[in-house]
């Protein structure tokens, strides 16, 4: 186990498939939601300019308390531009392929695997193709009533068309449907093919990773994963496994947190056998520490699962599986606000904590503990820091983290 207490960490985040935050937004969010850490912690945070470049946008962070200090050169990983370029395309399109890639994962076996694993999460997978189905329907059902009034089928076909086209204009986007819809093509285009962007930026990160695991300044190299960002970090640290091949990164410092993750979204295709392959490979790898924080409120990930022991990988204990409330997190009034939306329920996994919890996103890429300490003390960071913010020097972390029994579990909300 590497040193426990962190003086300076190297972060790399990747987020899930989401349009709405451009790099300048990423960081306005991460400040605002700093400012919480603050206050829930006992904790000061300065935060410089962000430094953008094509692969990713950076800042350094330097968190202290009262007998702590640490400095966190935090990167997103940029993938903001593909995720545009998919939104640019016409709707028309968007919906023929998001169709076909609906049949994809039904026929490719990813359905019947998430009604296997969590049933949760084959209800989101349902939702924006059972919504577009309404809508058809709904457009059919005009089109039938002016052909009828009208006796003429042109006319009928006109009146379902613009029933339709009112629909995906209007209620299909507030409903999420486009960027649903552009996440599940996506993910179905990712699983056959290589991306012309993607590729060689993550080989670029992959080399950055890779050369700071071989050098002694810096305490804790952390990737971090939400989301579907969970798929494209297995990318990478297989990508540095690939360049570590002799090495086996000896004496790593390299730490991985999937959150929130929808790794098994990918890894239950049947055809998702390149991605399967460098699962078990990151999930071999021992000189990687990897810990999955899930949800059971979140419909977003698949709680209570095993990725690598449904790929067949049973028994090794990777990842360390630690199942987290939302309800702890937050202030009871703020979660009866955000508990009936869930992308906002999703996103807590990278938002500020107003009360202490056993996890807590700013506490693992800005605190002053490994990840590995923050997985196996009992209560998290407030097994070690006081409500003062003091840290104790010597922390006593369990043996094997232990599971939260069913009844510590959460509630579904949505």
């Amino acid at each position: 186990m590497m040193s426990s207490i962190i003086a300076k960490r190297l972060v790399f985040h990747i987020g899930g498939y989401d349009a709405s935050m451009p790099p300048e937004a990423v960081h306005r969010r991460f400040v605002r939601e700093l400012r919480r850490f603050e206050g829930t912690w006992s904790a000061k945070a300065s935060v410089s300019e962000p430094k953008l470049s094509d692969d990713q946008v950076a800042w350094r962070v330097i968190a202290t308390g009262p007998n702590w200090r640490v400095e966190t050169d935090y990167r997103f990983v940029r993938w903001d531009d593909i995720i545009n370029a998919d939104a640019a395309r016409p709707m028309w399109r968007r919906v023929a392929l998001g169709i076909l890639a609906f049949f994809d994962f039904v026929v490719a076996g990813a359905l019947w695997g998430y009604l296997r694993t969590n049933w949760r999460y084959a209800l989101f997978f349902l939702y924006p193709f059972l919504v577009l189905a309404a809508f058809i329907a709904i457009a059919w059902f005009f089109g039938d009533l002016a052909a009828r009034a009208s006796r003429s089928l042109l006319i009928g076909a006109a009146a379902s068309s613009l029933a339709l086209i009112a629909l995906l204009h209007w209620p299909l986007r507030w409903m999420y449907l486009p960027e649903l819809l552009d996440d599940w093509i996506f993910s179905s285009e990712y699983i056959r093919h290589t991306d012309p962007v993607l590729e060689p930026r993550l080989d670029r990160i992959a080399h950055q990773i890779h050369t700071a695991t071989r050098r002694s300044d810096t305490d804790e190299v952390l990737v971090v994963g939400h989301s579907l960002g969970a798929v494209l970090a297995v990318d990478l640290l297989d990508r540095v496994l690939k360049l570590d091949a002799a090495r086996g990164l000896k004496d790593s410092r390299l730490a991985f947190a999937s959150v929130g993750s929808s790794i098994l979204k990918i890894a239950l295709h049947w055809g998702a056998k390149r991605f399967r392959a460098a699962l078990k490979r990151v999930g071999s790898a021992r000189a990687i520490y990897w810990a999955e924080y899930q949800a059971l409120v979140d419909v977003m990930n698949f709680c209570k699962t095993d990725a690598l022991a449904e790929i067949g990988l049973k028994g090794i204990g990777r990842p360390v599986v630690r199942i987290v409330r939302i309800r702890d997190m937050v202030s009871p009034d703020f979660y009866r606000r955000i508990r009936g939306n869930f992308y906002r329920v999703h996103a807590q996994f990278i938002s500020g904590n107003d009360r202490r919890s056993f996890y807590d996103y700013f506490m693992m890429v800005c605190g002053p503990l490994a990840l590995e300490a923050l997985v196996t003390l009992p209560k998290g960071a407030g097994s070690a820091i006081d409500e003062h913010g003091i840290l104790a020097r010597e922390q006593r972390p369990l043996e094997s983290p232990a599971q939260p029994t069913k009844d510590e579990s959460e509630p579904a909300a949505i």
